[in-house]
């Protein structure tokens, strides 16, 4: 069932009221208190709000690089969604599905108001998954907290409260503790570049890349854990290495040099619309690639009005879309180690002072990201988002997208969509304009996201 169609969640107060009003003719009948609804009778809100934060968390944090902030998402989501999931009776709670996860239960018979499970359980998540978030986001989370706190206790029984917070608390620190039984991926904001990797050399292999020359980023993030994707999820080769002018590789290079070239001139407009829209690999300037589907989910949550028992599974899917969209993809970039194509360009084409445009400084210089080429991780957060989103919100959502409406520092105009999958079309095409991917990376990759996606959206998530 899609999560659009859930709109008759608005008829809910109405037949509520009817009940009601036909309960009080019944001496043998007690009415439910209003704060013990499964979790659908309650709006999102909760769930919006804390993973708008997450957005500025996963910003403003040293070492939340695309992967690991995709990592982070997942156990967020995965804690939340297991904490409300008993107030969820249309859901399976995933706990039995993933080997040593051991998720504490509610007490049986108590009351438990779920939007208090949930509010603890993010506000526990977040300061457990951000230690190390400046002062100013660490406040945000308490503050948060505190405000959705205080409107609780005011609606709920104070045992009732004590016993929901408790919870969601003991959820989320259940969850983290499984956290921590992946070694490769636990706490991978503390070591993001790994000077001791030594890249493979040859022809067309990747090593640091011009300006900063940056150790390679997580070459070993092949190895984290995932939800639902398998060593099965892989691309094709990679086109073979040529430096002949009529070769596949070659006039992929000259693609993007050339597109590169105009832009730089003041043409291709769109394109370079297109190429800064979606770029969000400028640390501190915006969220993460994957964060920006976090920021899209908002975005369609917010429009549908959709209940708090979709909010959290939408999120706990899309967590695991894109942490398993990270993992699977950096395994296939050091499995080829593909070169970027600033390095083809100023070595083969003979243009050494070819740069990208993306993530500029004001001053001219420009940025390529720290790791192979092939295949995009952009295109794979991209294609494994699109998948659950399409599954929630059907097939041909029309998505206007916002996400950077207002900037000033680039080309935030909003741009608008027939579906999820053009989203992540575009997505994945806008490297190429951007200047650090090859055609083959995007659409390899877009494949590998696709099928990743349908994996997670395979999950046992209804009963």
């Amino acid at each position: 069932m899609k999560v659009i169609s859930y709109t008759k969640r608005k008829w809910w107060p109405l037949l509520f009221g009817l009940l009601v009003l036909g309960s009080c003719a019944r001496d043998d009948k007690q009415e439910e208190p209003a704060y013990l609804g499964t979790a659908d009778t309650y709006t999102a809100d909760v769930a919006l709000r804390w993973n708008e934060l997450y957005l500025e968390l996963e910003r403003f944090t040293t070492g939340y690089r695309p992967p690991v902030s995709a990592r982070t998402t997942a156990y967020i989501g995965l804690a939340a969604y297991e904490a409300v999931v008993n107030g969820m009776p249309g859901n399976n709670p995933m706990a039995d599905y993933f080997p040593g996860l051991d998720i504490p239960q509610p007490e049986a018979g108590a009351d438990y108001h779920w939007p208090s499970v949930l509010a603890a359980a993010y506000a526990k998540s977040m300061e457990l998954f951000f230690p190390t978030a400046p002062s100013e986001q660490l406040f945000k989370i308490y503050q948060l907290q505190n405000e959705f706190f205080l409107a609780f206790k005011l609606e709920v029984p104070h045992d009732v409260f004590s016993r929901s917070t408790s919870y969601g608390r003991a959820v989320a620190e259940a969850v983290y503790t499984w956290s921590a039984t992946d070694e490769k991926g636990h706490e991978a904001y503390l070591h993001n570049n790994d000077p001791a990797y030594d890249p493979p050399a040859g022809p067309g292999l990747w090593q640091p890349t011009y300006p900063d020359f940056a150790p390679a980023l997580l070459p070993f993030w092949g190895e984290v854990r995932t939800f639902a994707a398998t060593g099965a999820d892989i691309v094709p080769d990679p086109l073979p290495y040529s430096e002949a002018l009529g070769s596949p590789i070659y006039q992929q290079a000259l693609e993007v040099r050339d597109m590169v070239n105009q832009i730089k001139q003041g043409g291709l407009a769109e394109d370079y619309w297109i190429a800064e829209f979606w770029s969000d690999d400028c640390p501190i300037l915006t969220f993460t690639p994957a964060g920006r589907w976090i920021a899209v989910a908002n975005q369609a949550a917010r429009k549908e009005n959709i209940s708090l028992a979709q909010a959290v599974e939408l999120y706990a899917r899309l967590g695991m879309a894109l942490n398993d969209a990270g993992v699977r993809c950096w395994h296939e970039k050091y499995r080829f180690n593909v070169e970027r194509p600033i390095d083809y360009i100023r070595r083969v084409q003979g243009l050494p002072e070819w740069n990208t445009v993306m993530c500029p400084d004001g001053s001219g210089n420009f940025f390529t990201p720290p790791f192979p080429a092939y295949p995009s991780g952009h295109a794979t957060f991209g294609a494994a988002s699109a998948e659950v989103l399409s599954d929630l919100f059907g097939e041909s959502y029309n998505m206007t997208d916002r996400c950077h409406e207002g900037r000033t520092e680039f080309k935030g105009q909003p741009r608008e969509f027939g579906n999820f999958r053009d989203m992540a079309e575009e997505n994945a095409y806008s490297r190429i304009p951007l200047g650090v991917h090859f055609r083959m990376d995007a659409e390899s990759a877009l494949e590998l996201g696709y099928g990743i996606g349908r994996k997670v959206n395979a999950l046992p998530w209804r009963k």
